[in-house]
C-alpha cells in the first residue's frame, strides 16, 4: 500500500506526524477520517508554485464538493485560494467559516430560485450560468441596481477517457451549453449586453480522474478558439476557467500526471496558445478538488471478524458504504493495510466488507492481508474526495468523526450520536 505525506511506519505500525494509529483509535474511536493537514497544505502550495504565470493572473479555485466542512474551508481561505460551491448548503458552510463571499464561484446545472436569492443576498462573487432558463431567472431576481459577476459554462464535447459517471463534457451532458449551438452564442450576447450582469468569461469542466494531458490541452484550444470568436463579435472574455479533473492515485493501476511537471506545461501551453491566436485574457482559473485533498485523508476502521462464504473470505469492518459509497456507486478501487501490523506477512485473501444490509456493501474485493487478529486496524488511504461528502445514515448508521493531525490531533467534525439520528423527526 502506498503511503502519502507525513505517514510513516515505525515498529511495524503506521504513524501520523508521530501519533500511532493505535493511539488515534483509542482517543477518537473508529470509523475515523484522518486529515493529514500538513500534506494538504503542501499540495495546495504545489499547485500555487507550478500553476503560475508572469503573463496573466492565475486562480486556484477549490472544488468544495470533494470535501467541505468549516475547518477545510478555513484552510482554503487562509491559503488565499478561491472556492466553488454547487448548492446553497455549500455556500452557507463556506460563509460560516468566515470566507470572503467575493471569492466564491457558484456552480450548478439546476440552481433553485431560493438558492439564487441567497447568493444575491450574501453577495456571492461569481455565478456560473449553466443555461438560459437560469440566466432569465437570475435577471428577474436581481434589482435594477445590482451588478452580478457571471460566467457561462460551456460544453466543448471533449472525450476525457474516464468513467461514464464522471464524464461531464459529452454532447448530451446535463452540464453547460454546447459550443456548437447558436443558442449558446445568443445567450452570451444577452449576458454581455444586460446591465445587471458583468460578463467575465467562460468555464468548462470535461470530467474527473483524467490521466491524459492531451484532453486538457484540447480543452484549452477549444475554449480559447471560442473566446476568440466572441472577441471578433465584440464580446470580451476576461477570464477562462478550465475546471479540474486531474487524476489521482488510488491503486497501482492508476497513472496520475506528475503535477510538478504537468502544471508548468499546462500554464505554458495556455500562454503560448493565446499568444498564437491573438487572444487577450486577464486571468485563467482551474478548479482542483480531488487533486488537492484526496491523498491527505485516510479512513481508519476496526477489523471486527472474518467469515468464510463459499470460496470468499470476508473481513468485516466497523464501517460501511455509508462512509464510502464510491465502490458501490461506480466500482472505485482502493488499497488498504492492517495499520498496526503493517509489515506482517500477507497470508489471507480477504474481501473487506461493511455492516450495511446490502450485498454491494463491499469496500475492497480480493486483497491480501495478514491473518486477522483481535484488535487489528484497517487503514484505507486516498479517501479525501467524495467519501465524507457522500456519506449517509443508511441503516441508521452514524457518520464517523473527522480529525486533523498536525502537531497534535484534534476533532474537526464530531462523531454523530444516536440522538443526531432523530433530531429532525417528529411524531
Amino acid at each position: 500500500m502506498k503511503l502519502f505525506g507525513n505517514t510513516k511506519v515505525v515498529n511495524n505500525e503506521i504513524y501520523f506526524n508521530g501519533i500511532s494509529v493505535t493511539e488515534l483509535s483509542k482517543r477518537f474511536g473508529t470509523p475515523l477520517y484522518i486529515l493529514d493537514e500538513k500534506n494538504f497544505i503542501n499540495q495546495i502550495n504545489l499547485f500555487k508554485e507550478n500553476f503560475a504565470s508572469d503573463v496573466l493572473e492565475t486562480k486556484l479555485i477549490y472544488a468544495s464538493k470533494s470535501l467541505l466542512n468549516l475547518y477545510i474551508a478555513k484552510i482554503i481561505y487562509n491559503e488565499n485560494l478561491y472556492i466553488d460551491a454547487v448548492s446553497v448548503g455549500e455556500v452557507f458552510t463556506i460563509l460560516k467559516s468566515g470566507f470572503d463571499p467575493s471569492r466564491i464561484y457558484f456552480h450548478g446545472n439546476n440552481k433553485l430560485k431560493e438558492e439564487l436569492e441567497y447568493a444575491i443576498k450574501e453577495k456571492v462573487g461569481t455565478i456560473v450560468i449553466d443555461n438560459k432558463s437560469e440566466a432569465y431567472l437570475l435577471d428577474k431576481l436581481l434589482s435594477d441596481d445590482d451588478i452580478q459577476d457571471v460566467m457561462i459554462r460551456l460544453n466543448p464535447g471533449i472525450e476525457a477517457h474516464t468513467h461514464e459517471f464522471i464524464t461531464t463534457a459529452k454532447s448530451d451532458s446535463k452540464f453547460g451549453m454546447s459550443i456548437y449551438e447558436k443558442e449558446t452564442l445568443n445567450l452570451i450576447k444577452y449576458l454581455s449586453e444586460n446591465k445587471k450582469f458583468n460578463f467575465k468569461g467562460i468555464h468548462s469542466h470535461i470530467g474527473s480522474q483524467i490521466f491524459e494531458k492531451s484532453s486538457f490541452f484540447k480543452e484549452i484550444e477549444s475554449l480559447c478558439d471560442y473566446a476568440l470568436n466572441l472577441k471578433n463579435l465584440g464580446i470580451q472574455v476576461r477570464e477562462i476557467n478550465l475546471g479540474g479533473g486531474f487524476g489521482v492515485y488510488y491503486t497501482q493501476n492508476d497513472r496520475p500526471l506528475d503535477l510538478k511537471v504537468f502544471l508548468k506545461e499546462y500554464i505554458k501551453y495556455f500562454e503560448e496558445y493565446i499568444l498564437k491566436i491573438g487572444l487577450d485574457v486577464e486571468s485563467v482559473a482551474i478548479e482542483p478538488g480531488r487533486a488537492l485533498i484526496n491523498q491527505s485523508v485516510y479512513a481508519l476502521y476496526k477489523a471486527c471478524l472474518e467469515k468464510k462464504c463459499g470460496e470468499r473470505n470476508y473481513l468485516f469492518i466497523d464501517g460501511s458504504m455509508c462512509d464510502n459509497i464510491r465502490p458501490a456507486l461506480y466500482g472505485a478501487k482502493y488499497e488498504a493495510c492492517v495499520a498496526n501490523r503493517f509489515n506482517d506477512s500477507k497470508e489471507e485473501l480477504y474481501t473487506i466488507a461493511g455492516k450495511c444490509c446490502e450485498s454491494g456493501d463491499v469496500l475492497i474485493k480480493d486483497i491480501e492481508l495478514p491473518k486477522h487478529q483481535e484488535g487489528d486496524l484497517v487503514l484505507v488511504p486516498s479517501v479525501g474526495a467524495y467519501t465524507y461528502s457522500m456519506s449517509s445514515n443508511y441503516n441508521k448508521n452514524l457518520r464517523p468523526a473527522m480529525i486533523s493531525v498536525n502537531e497534535d490531533a484534534k476533532v474537526i467534525v464530531n462523531r454523530e450520536t444516536l440522538e443526531d439520528l432523530i433530531k429532525n423527526d417528529l411524531f
